[in-house]
């Protein structure tokens, strides 16, 4: 009898051990979340605004979230190369569930590793591939950003109409300078966005554009943002990554308008405001969905309404009188769909109106347009797929 006991009791042992095994091994979400390790790679590290965005981001996932430093992992400074795929490699041997990437010249060496290490989830800012790639553990990430690049360049265009009315400057003078990393659609994308808000304010309002040719290059930055003033800008804004800019215009007393960062430490007589990508909810997002076995959107793309795209710093020290107020008013409009950011009345190429556009939505290596994307009045930037393929040049912006 004592025989049959003791086997029963050796029975159940091993039936409430396997059951163990299986809740620690992932059976319940709880176990999974505190299982759970992400990756993240960054092509610069802090001292770029771009990165320290997207590094602010991910470390208020972490801690909305609950992980731990040991869960959440760094890889700052990493080239758009083969050492891209390295450190991808480096964070699946390190135990990652999930890996993002913040660069677009990541995007091959991110595919490439997507491809080896089909258990574990990639994600990827500014990617064009995922769509076509299709992969099943491959996914692109972005933003409108569109909307906010339109709302402070609305707040530009208030800031034009004080300076014309003070006599500062005429209606003629109303021309702005941006300081952009790269001809792509990208930047494209961003610094039309921008002048549209301001011509919707100034409607005598125009812009030069020149290229630095680097995502982060503070020298760089700084002397094109000189050399703007110089041919008579007289209000700067930017699609590049570091203080450069905004340090310029400090020194030169010329308003500047800003992008990720809020950058009154560095103008604080000149800075107006920026706009910014607000990654914390996608990163919340696709570690929950990891967590939980849910889906994540192949293209992701959000904007105002989920805020998702931000302004931010706004400077009432240097803004026109009622740039908050009416920044509210255009954000509600363009969140109902009463104001489209690309709306061809609003603009002309060559002195026509944009009545049809192809653009390069599936990505080769030629760019070969392959998607019509102006419909019911407007241009559906970023609808197709979340990465920016709006790259017309329209009258009034001069490439410098």
């Amino acid at each position: 009898m004592m025989k049959k006991i003791v086997s029963l009791l050796m029975v159940m042992a091993m039936v409430i051990a396997s059951c163990f095994a299986l809740t620690s091994c992932g059976g319940g979400n709880d176990t999974v979340s505190e299982d759970i390790k992400v990756g993240f790679i960054f092509l610069h590290d802090e001292n770029s605004t771009y990165d320290k965005n997207f590094m602010d981001a991910a470390t208020a996932a972490k801690e909305a979230l609950g992980l731990s430093d040991e869960q959440v992992l760094f890889k700052t400074n990493i080239p758009e190369t083969a050492e891209c795929y390295e450190a991808a490699a480096n964070l699946v041997d390190a135990g990652c569930d999930l890996i993002f990437a913040d660069s677009f010249g990541h995007e091959d060496f991110i595919i490439q590793a997507a491809k080896e290490f089909p258990d574990v989830i990639f994600c990827h800012a500014t990617g064009t591939k995922a769509h076509t790639e299709n992969l099943p553990n491959y996914y692109n990430a972005f933003a409108s950003i569109y909307e906010g690049r339109y709302l402070v360049g609305y707040a530009a265009g208030m800031k034009l109409n004080e300076m014309i009315e003070d006599g500062k400057i005429t209606a003629e003078q109303a021309k702005m300078g941006y300081v952009g990393a790269y001809p792509y659609a990208e930047v494209k994308s961003g610094y039309t966005s921008f002048f549209l808000g301001a011509r919707a304010a100034c409607p005598s309002v125009t812009m030069d554009v020149k290229f630095t040719n680097s995502w982060f290059d503070i020298a760089a930055e700084k002397e094109t943002a000189n050399a703007l003033i110089a041919d008579g800008c007289v209000l700067i804004s930017q699609h590049a990554d570091s203080e450069g800019a905004p340090k310029a215009c400090e020194e030169a007393g010329v308003p500047n308008i800003a992008y990720n960062l809020d950058t009154r430490e560095w103008g604080p007589n000149t800075a107006l405001i920026s706009s910014k990508i607000n990654w914390q909810p996608y990163f919340e997002h696709i570690v929950n969905a990891v967590k939980d076995g849910t889906e994540i959107e192949q293209d992701f793309c959000k904007g105002l309404a989920d805020d998702v795209v931000q302004t931010l710093g706004l400077n009432d020290k240097v803004a026109a009188e009622g740039t908050a107020e009416k920044i509210e008013e255009v954000k509600a409009q363009l969140i109902a769909g009463e104001i489209k950011v690309f709306d061809t009345k609003t603009f002309t190429v060559d002195g026509k109106t944009l009545e049809s556009y192809k653009a390069d939505v599936d990505s080769d290596a030629d760019f070969t347009p392959d998607t019509e994307v102006v419909s019911d009045g407007y241009f559906h930037e970023s609808e197709m797929r979340s990465a920016p393929y709006f790259d017309v040049d329209i009258d009034g912006i001069t490439l410098k």
